[in-house]
């Protein structure tokens, strides 16, 4: 059976050739003892003991919920910093906020970061929380990349000052289970993006299809991009499975063909626990056989519970997990699919993309997305907005003779501006505009999450996370494969938003380098 080196540390773990288990620990809301002895402190060091267990890692306010933060239950076990994965997630503070918590997880020794976006809000005392979303994943990625490389901030006198670098050890998540092409090819884009920005090992989000699975480390591979994959696995119950379907909890898919068997085993004299006991164990030998670099095991309430899912999956032959995977695909209805589909093995094929996909880039179909105003809007931006071609010089010069001297002319364009991009686009007035980035919808006004660099992983069938509206990045996929331009959306440098802007002209801020468009100083 595998078991783990007490001394290697989960960096450590992922670069070597064993498969290694980690063990998913949810914080709680209320308080614990101050001598580190109460339920959660003896939980971890319960699962940190057990020899099956390679890591554990702690969640961050899953679903929205204020809970004691992860780095004080990290706390409770010091002697495993290195074997402990802290998440960090930007709906409930500001980038200020984020550096802070990251230079107290590097002060205190903790060094494995999954960087995400995080959840919607779902409550709070006295009400519903306002979310933050100051960053997302893609830059929060970016900021711990870059304090590892030593952080360079304003010092004394004008002069630039470079922090010591950090040792993060930073992953990233990426969301397969997407129904339709519109949201499943921007997820991998930017899974490409999150890598791109600093991200060195990937876990997915919560499905019950592994040849979605596989799709991702073959996805990598056709980019040629070596990182860990971390298989997750989540143990069902009826009650899970039905949240899971019902869509209530973003990123967790489970099919209604899983749901119909879910109830039926659940029916019987155990409720169905050996049934979802032997799901898991099947899917952690699938991940281990198709070469993943560990399994990741949440819903697991007792520290005694992991281990007879573990033992299970160790006691299959080498070659039982591919009778697994045929058995374990548990796709939505008419969902799309990355690669060709080998029906012999019941995986995706390597190197042979979705022949219809393929076709579609060549022949776009016209979308409903396609419309005048976006028409209208890209050949503005070709002539006014395109750095150094057509009116751009001219403009240019116009707007720093008007910042030189404000006066009417000046006052009188940002007041078109307002009104014609208010008309338009439903703009919000944040002075960094990334309409050009977002293929002309305003992410302000149309993105919960005001997600600038891709899409979060919380859609549903092509809506947004609170189902109240399209994804603005489903939208915007559809829009730019129409021009060609779907396989480069997210080829750009990482956007962020710049506050100090707010309530001031943004054309005025891009012809005046002031935005999030201006040529990066090195």
């Amino acid at each position: 059976m595998t078991t783990p080196n007490e001394n290697a540390t989960f960096r450590e773990m992922l670069s070597g050739e064993r498969f290694y288990y980690g063990a998913e620990v949810v914080s709680s809301r209320g308080p614990q003892p101050v001598d580190s002895s109460g339920d959660m402190a003896s939980f971890a060091r319960d699962l940190l003991s057990d020899p099956l267990i390679g890591w554990i890692s702690i969640t961050d306010n899953p679903g929205g919920g204020p809970m004691l933060p992860p780095d004080w239950f990290a706390g409770l076990v010091p002697e495993h910093r290195g074997r402990v994965v802290v998440h960090l997630t930007c709906k409930d503070m500001n980038r200020s906020g984020l550096e802070s918590a990251a230079w107290r997880y590097a002060s205190e020794g903790f060094d494995n970061i999954l960087a995400l976006t995080g959840d919607y809000p779902t409550g709070g005392h006295g009400g519903l929380a306002e979310p933050v979303f100051d960053l997302d994943s893609v830059a929060l990625i970016d900021l711990l990349r870059s304090m590892n490389e030593g952080l360079r901030v304003p010092g004394r006198g004008g002069k630039t000052e470079t922090l010591d670098k950090t040792n993060f050890y930073i992953g990233c998540a990426v969301s397969p289970f997407k129904r339709h092409e519109r949201e499943l090819v921007p997820q991998y884009f930017k899974l490409v993006r999150k890598i791109a920005a600093g991200a060195e090992w990937v876990v997915p989000q919560l499905g019950y299809d592994m040849r979605k699975f596989h799709e991702i480390k073959l996805f990598l591979e056709t980019r040629g991009i070596v990182a860990p994959v971390i298989g997750n696995v989540y143990l069902l119950t009826k009650g899970v499975a039905k949240t899971f379907n019902s869509g209530k909890l973003a990123g967790c898919v489970v099919s209604d063909e899983l749901l119909r068997k879910a109830e039926k085993y659940a029916a019987g004299e155990d409720k169905g626990k050996k049934f979802f006991r032997e799901l898991a164990a099947k899917q952690l030998a699938v991940f281990k056989g198709l070469g993943f670099a560990a399994g990741y095991i949440g819903g697991v309430r007792k520290a005694d519970g992991f281990g007879p899912i573990i033992e299970l999956a160790e006691s299959y032959g080498p070659d039982d997990w591919r009778d697994f995977l045929k058995e374990i695909q548990y796709s939505q209805f008419e969902e799309f699919f990355f690669f060709e589909h080998d029906k012999f093995t019941g995986m995706s094929e390597a190197g042979r993309i979705n022949r219809e996909y393929l076709a579609s880039l060549k022949r776009p179909e016209k979308s409903k997305q396609v419309t005048l105003n976006y028409k209208l809007s890209r050949w503005v931006h070709k002539m006014a907005f395109t750095r150094d071609r057509a009116l751009y010089p001219l403009l240019k010069r116009i707007y720093a003779r008007w910042d030189r001297k404000p006066g009417f002319l000046s006052r009188m364009a940002y007041r078109i501006e307002k009104l014609s991009k208010l008309a338009m686009y439903g703009c919000q007035d944040c002075g960094d505009c990334s309409l050009p980035d977002c293929a002309y919808i305003c992410p302000k006004k149309w993105c919960s999450k005001c997600q600038r660099n891709g899409p979060c992983g919380g859609s549903i069938d092509g809506l947004c996370e609170l189902e109240d509206k399209e994804c603005i990045w489903a939208r915007a996929y559809e829009r730019l494969k129409y021009y060609g331009e779907s396989e480069t959306m997210l080829d750009r440098p990482v956007v962020y938003y710049d506050a100090k802007l707010k309530e001031t002209s943004s054309w005025a801020n891009t012809y005046l380098d002031r935005d999030h468009n201006a040529p990066k100083q090195e």
